[in-house]
């Protein structure tokens, strides 16, 4: 039974909890604490290590659904949790006063990373804020090199992320079964 990993980042407030436990097929651990800091302003408790949950595949594979803190203050921990991770599922949140900025911060905090990984990226907030469109994304990534798939995602919908982590999958091996359970 093949076991693989998945990165789950972006900003605070992006979904990244909140997608995790859609998708996992088991319980998700999460260590959120009471924010301290001007994430309060934001939601009253906020990921301060990691959260964790469990993707079962058809044929028996395991996906290992890691997501980061959003607060840059506890960086260290996304290199950590990328150690032999097959990519990264970053999620942006559109609502939030500098969008395509936020991509472009963690494009360049996880380059050496989603140089040797791949990358899909979840736009959550769309119905809070049209602007930018899926399209500025796009061309976000093509200045700083990257091509990846671009979704507007609603992180507590289990189809909404498993069409993440499709895409990052098949980027990974087109030859995937599309037709897996997700």
């Amino acid at each position: 039974m093949a076991h693989h990993k998945i990165v789950f980042s972006g900003p605070v407030g992006a979904g990244k909890t909140a997608a995790i436990a859609a998708v996992s097929d088991t319980p998700p651990i999460s260590t959120e604490a009471r924010a301290s800091d001007s994430t309060r302003e934001l939601k009253a408790a906020t990921t301060v290590a990691m959260d964790y949950g469990l993707l079962r595949l058809d044929g028996g594979e395991q996906v290992h659904l890691y997501g980061t803190p959003g607060q840059e203050r506890f960086n260290f921990m996304w290199q950590i949790l990328s150690e032999g991770a097959l990519g990264l599922v970053l999620l942006v949140a559109n609502h939030r006063p500098q969008p395509l900025a936020d991509l472009r911060g963690y494009l360049d905090a996880f380059r050496p990373f989603i140089d040797q990984a791949r990358l899909a990226v979840g736009v959550t907030y769309m119905d809070q804020s049209a602007e930018p469109r899926l399209e500025d994304y796009h061309r976000t990534l093509a200045e700083a090199g990257m091509k990846a798939p671009v979704f507007e995602v609603d992180a507590r919908e289990r189809r909404d992320v498993a069409l993440l982590v499709q895409a990052l999958l098949l980027s990974l091996d087109p030859g995937v079964e599309t037709g897996a359970a997700i």
